[in-house]
């Protein structure tokens, strides 16, 4: 299962009700942070998740409504010694800033009191482990170096626990190894090989993440048949050429992606203090039905195969 949760939801500047950009994954023993915009650690304490183990940030782009509250998150960071390591990942341009901005005046010369490495990354796996992995795909925005991530469970193939009855495989360490993906030989001397009792493989939960955009078409494959697809909604039709301009996307837009990539559901962020959630809601719905609005501190729970 993997859990988000939005922790910050303006464009551009923070409104009464909505931070800036901020949402964190969460699956098993992993969390990441995306993006951190201004005010991101006090959301983080109201939303109740804490600062334990909040130890890897994943940069969509350099701009400062997504990236000025690491500012103050390695300040708390550095006097609470909450955590001994914080990686932060991010294509070049936004690293640059992040550096000029944590060791040009928030450390300011001094030596940092934790490990902090700025890690740059290409279109590809960014971390992986047995069961799970985080992939970034490139977006096009104003500026270079600006990605979408998907984070996702790897194919698994079920247990056929009726071929192993057949078999004679007795439950214990034999059925373990096979589910592995490892081949046993069982006490009268047959082998028995994992397909003989796997099924085929099964995809995993995926959600993909998608900061500021100005395109479309360049990521429909990256996020195609995403459990969840999060992403900018700043403008709306009737403001598109506006949107062009600044490299942004209407709520039209971005219901279109959803529907072309048929995700599962459509979740819009990035919210313009210009419009009432309502229109923003209405126009993506007349192309996507199953679109929601996010709000800070909303939390959704994705489950193999749905949202």
């Amino acid at each position: 299962m993997i859990e988000l949760v939005f922790l910050g939801t303006s464009a551009s500047a923070p409104s009464i009700h909505r931070g800036l950009s901020a949402q964190a994954v969460i699956y098993q023993d992993h969390r990441f942070l995306v993006d951190c915009g201004e005010g991101t650690q006090r959301q983080i304490l109201h939303s109740g998740l804490g600062f334990r183990r909040l130890n890897r940030i994943l940069l969509t782009h350099g701009h400062l409504d997504h990236i000025l509250g690491l500012g103050g998150l390695v300040s708390t960071f550095a006097r609470w010694e909450a955590i001994e390591r914080l990686e932060i990942y991010g294509g070049r341009w936004a690293l640059d800033r992040v550096r000029d901005l944590v060791f040009g005046v928030v450390l300011r010369g001094a030596s940092p009191p934790m490990n902090i490495e700025l890690i740059e990354i290409e279109p590809g796996v960014v971390m992986e482990d047995k069961d799970f992995e985080v992939v970034a795909f490139p977006v096009q925005h104003r500026g270079p170096g600006c990605f979408g991530f998907l984070f996702r469970e790897k194919p698994r193939r079920r247990f056929l626990v009726e071929k192993a009855e057949q078999l004679g495989i007795p439950p214990g360490p034999e059925r373990r190894q096979l589910v592995a993906g490892e081949g046993v030989t069982l006490p009268d001397g047959r082998w028995i090989d994992p397909d003989q009792v796997l099924g085929p493989p099964q995809r995993g939960t995926c959600l993909a993440h998608v900061g500021d955009a100005g395109r479309i078409h360049s990521i429909t494959d990256a996020v195609r048949e995403a459990d969840m697809l999060v992403i900018e909604a700043t403008y709306l039709d009737r403001e598109s050429d506006m949107a062009r301009r600044y490299g942004h996307l209407t709520a039209r837009q971005a219901a279109t992606l959803a529907r072309d990539a048929n995700v599962g559901q459509l979740v819009l962020t990035h919210i313009s203090r210009r419009y009432r959630d309502w229109d923003v809601l209405e126009e993506a719905q007349s192309i996507f039905p199953e679109t929601i609005v996010a709000h800070d501190f909303d939390r959704f729970q994705l489950s193999r195969g749905k949202a």
